[in-house]
């Protein structure tokens, strides 16, 4: 076995962006590897709740009593059953969380924080869903100031020989 040493890798903060789906936990994966293969490497976890549009719907969940804290509850106790149990001690590990728009805040945090490398998974969604909605990953990926890691779902049903 040759055992060579690498240079430093130039991705030491590692932004993993998660709406807790099946495919972003997939991807969750090529961002837990990124971060173990680098020494000193700070992963983030980030969760954007979104935020109505309509100024009505804005002002009445802010006026419900504790709609904040129960989705703060109910995204911690989600991190705590997907993503904390497959973390190794090895790996430094953050929460952040953000309201508003998706891709907005991403960009603004990899901004922000100076982030390396951002990890995000791609939903599988048809081209008229794209055009009438837009694509998170694409919006990042176009706008991001760092390299960006778009796992496609389809990767995890690939076989290997």
């Amino acid at each position: 076995m040759n055992t060579c040493e690498f240079p430093e890798s130039p991705y030491q903060r590692i932004l993993f962006c998660t709406d807790f789906s099946e495919n972003a936990d997939f991807a969750f994966t090529y961002a837990l590897d990124a971060a173990i293969r680098r020494p000193n490497a700070i992963l983030y976890l980030f969760h954007v709740i979104p935020e109505p549009e309509a100024q009505f719907w804005k002002t009445y969940i802010y006026e419900v009593e504790g709609v904040d804290n129960k989705a703060k509850q109910d995204i911690d106790q989600r991190i705590a059953e997907i993503y904390l149990p497959r973390i190794p001690d090895t790996v430094q590990f953050k929460v952040e969380m953000r309201i508003g728009r998706d891709y907005v805040k991403i960009l603004e945090f990899a901004q922000k924080e100076q982030i390396d490398l951002i990890v995000i998974g791609r939903h599988g969604r048809s081209a008229l869903e794209n055009v009438l909605f837009g694509n998170v990953a694409e919006k990042v990926v176009r706008k991001a100031p760092c390299a960006v890691l778009v796992v496609p779902g389809v990767v995890k049903h690939r076989h290997r020989d």
